[in-house]
């Protein structure tokens, strides 16, 4: 039976450990470790407890003694020290097999290289220690490797020493001049390119930043270190913080179960978020570089100087560091613009960063591992590294922006860091000063309300009525906000009711001609403003209002929540058209989409609206291509599947498809027309700009438009654009469609050239099996068959998400049958014996069953059913599927 752990049984360790000496002799079939460390404590008596797994315990000394096993108690995961004085130095000698760790958590091979990965409780796979975020101590590391297999030996903090020793032996001594948790830990050895750059801080400081990565790739690094210096300046010029450390480094890693890991002064990355040239990385994987790189260099002063007291704490770390990380994006997007096109480029941002909501952490919250982003308990840790924790933790945290501005949040921080700074602390701690500062600006209003978003699961819905007065041009606007008990909360006994939040929500109003209405509301006449609404149901009053008003609602997607309201189409269309808030419009355009796909039957003059409104966004000038391309695509649909109950995934696609080639169909000549013109317009040189960006992206999706509208050149286009293309951007547009749509003799051709010209590069790879898992006609026979493929390793997360991910998550049609849903058990299973956590989150797939029709909800069941019985079985993947069979 899986323990559960409860946040409210969260004790302090007995013991503070100042300093942590580490010796490693380093190996790949075997690494010793030898550990030392003075642990004091007010509770004499007291055992001393230690967190150990997968290692074998070589000797304890106590105070400079050897112990015998009798004199302390040993099992899989705890050591147990009887000690009797306030004070006492420890050592103990361990190894480690890093060869046979396929979880990749602790000390692991890749390649013939060593990583390590503790967070969240990894260091216990290297030697016995405390393992938990409260205890911070200053690490002083010692490494000996061979010279020819490890020439870099790397570790936290400065490095002090190093010194060649016999047999072709070397050592490096590293020295960490900050206290921090285990999770934090990181040693480095291998072979690698380095490239360096000294620069300048803002106080005038000479820093050294250095990336690391596999022999060979050296070329495929600069953007990695730019994006590092463009994310330590803003920093510095947004928030005030600087690099505390003399050297920071960042290293690639081929096997990597996250995207990237914030150990202090020495970030290790998954190579997809390191590795960059124009010829095989495409606009988002630049971007995305980009948003890694400063969310891992970000987390040095928002979860490294001030880090988490427990686990539960998560979001502290990491709501706050993602809501950091948008911003910067955003910023960078907006880069060298001004005016409305610096707006439109953060309101692209914004759409994508709400999309990616509303399709991850949405069906979360409705499931049955819905939780808070302050879980109040968990069995297993890495279960908890949701979507929930990070993106909408990072909605709080800009709750919180929204309410107090960018000034007054801005003087929030700099408080919490000078409070906080080189302590494991609460939620509760940043919402203190949070609330502390919302009253010094708004004297009798508090953010109690607030805290609920720390406690409370799901998502809420907010149902907007509207009473407009013509005679009195007067409008009442009555709010009322609903969230009932999901997922982990209806496991506790008995169910406890919620409280009010608090949500800002903010609106605007239109005149029916779509032009801002300008009205008066608390003393104030604008058209935009910001409504408080912390209780169950509230109304507000708005005079001289001149018009009935056409409502925008939950302008910038101000909370996470859902609204309900009754548009009218005609309003809808006017939104679609003219709000002057770019999200607002987007969304407009989104639910007229929705509408369209989601009626039981779709008649002509549905989509007729849709025809017009796209009409009329060809014909607006002021919008970018960034934003067309996404004001032209249609919700996905898994995107709308999370809105349905339940949910009929063939039923969909099919509509969906018929309606995607009607549009398409519609504007087949206004589609090429677009092409030619945004193909003039594309620079010849390659830039990851977000204006070249935007202008790509866009031609993509017009040449898929012509692929799904069967234009006679579509196929002919589609080619020239792959064989001319200089970049993997222009490359993967045309490569996609040929593959979904050719063709087979064609489709065939395109996948073995391509297999051929990009064979030797892994991350290219990884796309060209991605591609294939999510094509329309590709079954399960070809997901096993494709899984044979010598290229294809269960192993590598990335291959592994590649292929098994993105065929389980996206290919809707062959997924939803009774081989798919075996085929998804197999691969839970499979990769379940090699690493956990990888599993758990594939198993997460489908851990929604109950909400599909029958007979995939009983089908899907059963496979559930079947891999809860089987034995072994993971903490990770046996807590989700107890927790999915639990709730119905």
């Amino acid at each position: 039976m899986n323990q559960t752990i409860f946040r409210d049984a969260y004790r302090p360790y007995p013991y503070h450990i100042p300093h942590l000496w580490l010796r490693f002799d380093l190996g790949l079939a075997k690494t010793t470790v030898r550990s030392r460390f003075t642990v004091q404590t007010e509770q004499p008596g007291t055992p001393l407890c230690l967190d150990g797994e997968d290692i074998q315990l070589l000797g304890i000394w106590v105070d400079g003694q050897p112990l015998k096993p009798e004199q302390y108690d040993l099992d899989h995961h705890a050591l147990r020290i009887p000690l009797t004085q306030a004070s006492h130095q420890i050592e103990i000698e361990s190894i480690c097999e890093p060869a046979k760790n396929t979880t990749l958590m602790g000390l692991y091979q890749s390649g013939q290289q060593l990583f390590t990965q503790c967070e969240a409780e990894g260091f216990r796979r290297i030697t016995w220690f405390a393992d938990r975020p409260d205890v911070l101590s200053r690490y002083t590391v010692e490494l000996v490797g061979d010279k020819s297999q490890f020439p870099y030996l790397l570790s936290n903090g400065n490095l002090i020493e190093q010194e060649d020793l016999a047999n072709n032996q070397h050592r490096a001594l590293w020295e960490d001049p900050f206290a921090k948790p285990s999770y934090l830990f990181a040693i480095v050895a291998g072979d690698f390119d380095c490239r360096e750059q000294v620069i300048q801080t803002q106080s005038g400081r000479s820093v050294t930043l250095q990336l690391y990565s596999d022999k060979g790739d050296y070329d495929k690094t600069e953007w990695a270190m730019q994006s590092l210096i463009q994310a330590l300046r803003w920093d510095e010029q947004r928030f005030g913080l600087e690099l505390d450390l003399d050297r920071y480094m960042v290293v690639s890693a081929a096997d990597f179960n996250m995207g990237a890991m914030e150990n202090k002064g020495l970030n290790v990355f998954n190579a997809a978020y390191v590795l960059a040239q124009p010829e095989t990385t495409t606009d988002q994987s630049y971007q995305d570089i980009e948003a890694v790189i400063g969310h891992e260099y970000f987390h040095n002063w928002t979860g490294n100087r001030v880090t988490c007291r427990d686990w539960f704490q998560l979001s502290l770390k990491e709501g706050l560091t993602v809501f950091r990380e948008q911003a910067f994006s955003a910023d960078r997007m907006a880069h060298g613009l001004t005016g409305a096109a610096a707006l439109s480029a953060q309101a692209v941002k914004r759409i994508d960063d709400v999309s990616l909501l509303r399709l991850a952490q949405f069906p979360e919250d409705a499931g049955p591992m819905a939780h808070p982003i302050r879980p109040n308990s968990y069995e297993e840790i890495s279960n908890f590294y949701t979507a929930t924790i990070y993106e909408k933790g990072a909605e709080i945290i800009r709750m919180f922006h929204t309410l107090l501005g960018e000034t007054g949040f801005q003087a929030a921080l700099r408080t919490y860091f000078d409070r906080f700074d080189g302590q494991a602390i609460t939620c509760d701690d940043f919402m203190q000063v949070m609330d502390e500062q919302y009253q010094a600006q708004f004297p009798g209003l508090t953010l109690a309300a607030f805290r609920g978003w720390y406690e409370q699961a799901g998502t809420p819905k907010v149902s907007v009525h509207l009473h407009y007065d013509a005679a009195q041009q007067r409008a009442c606007l009555t709010l009322t906000q609903q969230n009932p008990p999901v997922g982990i909360e209806l496991l506790e006994q008995p169910i406890r009711p919620k409280a009010p939040l608090l949500i800002p929500f903010k609106l605007g109003f239109l005149q029916p001609n779509g032009t801002p209405l300008v009205v008066e509301h608390e003393g104030q006449r604008q058209h935009e403003f910001l409504l408080r609404l912390d209780q169950e149901q509230q109304q507000f009053h708005f005079e001289q209002v001149s018009a009935r008003p056409i409502l925008s609602l939950l302008r910038d997607f101000s909370a996470p929540i859902q609204v309900d309201y009754t548009y009218s189409t005609s309003d809808l269309m006017t939104l679609a058209k003219a709000d002057d808030n770019a999200f607002a419009r987007w969304q407009a355009i989104q639910e007229l989409a929705q509408q369209t796909l989601c009626a039981p039957s779709a008649t002509q003059a549905d989509l007729q609206v849709l025809i017009t409104v796209w009409e009329q966004l060809l014909q607006d000038k002021q919008l970018s291509p960034a934003y067309l391309s996404r004001a032209l695509a249609l919700p996905s649909v898994r995107q709308l599947l999370a809105q349905q109950r339940p949910m009929d995934p063939h039923a969909l696609t099919q509509k969906h498809r018929h309606i995607e080639q009607q549009l398409a169909q519609h504007f087949q000549q206004t589609w090429l027309t677009l092409y030619q013109q945004l193909t003039q317009r594309l620079p010849t040189q390659y830039r990851p700009c977000a204006s070249d960006a935007g202008l790509r992206a866009l031609r993509n999706l017009v040449l898929k438009q012509l692929v799904l509208a069967q234009h006679p050149d579509a196929f002919a286009l589609a080619q020239e654009q792959y064989q001319k293309a200089n970049n993997m951007t222009d490359q993967w547009g045309a490569f996609n469609v040929l593959v979904h749509y050719a063709p087979p003799a064609l489709r065939q051709q395109q996948l073995l050239q391509f297999y051929e010209q990009w064979q030797h590069n892994a991350l290219v790879i990884d796309r060209w099996f991605g591609v294939q898992a999510t094509a329309p006609y590709f079954d399960v026979a070809q997901a096993q068959a494709l899984s044979q493929h010598p290229a294809f390793h269960l192993r590598n997360p990335n291959r592994a998400r590649a292929l098994i991910f993105q065929f389980c998550t996206h290919n809707i049609t062959a997924i939803h049958t009774e081989a798919g849903y075996d085929f998804w058990q197999q691969q839970v299973l499979a990769l379940d014996a090699l690493n956990p956590e990888i599993a758990a989150r594939l198993c997460r797939v489908f851990d929604n069953w109950a909400q599909y029709v029958e007979p995939l909800r009983s089908q899907l069941k059963q496979r559930l059913q079947s891999i809860a019985a089987h034995q072994p079985l993971s903490t990770n993947v046996s807590e989700i599927v107890r927790k999915a069979l639990t709730i119905e």
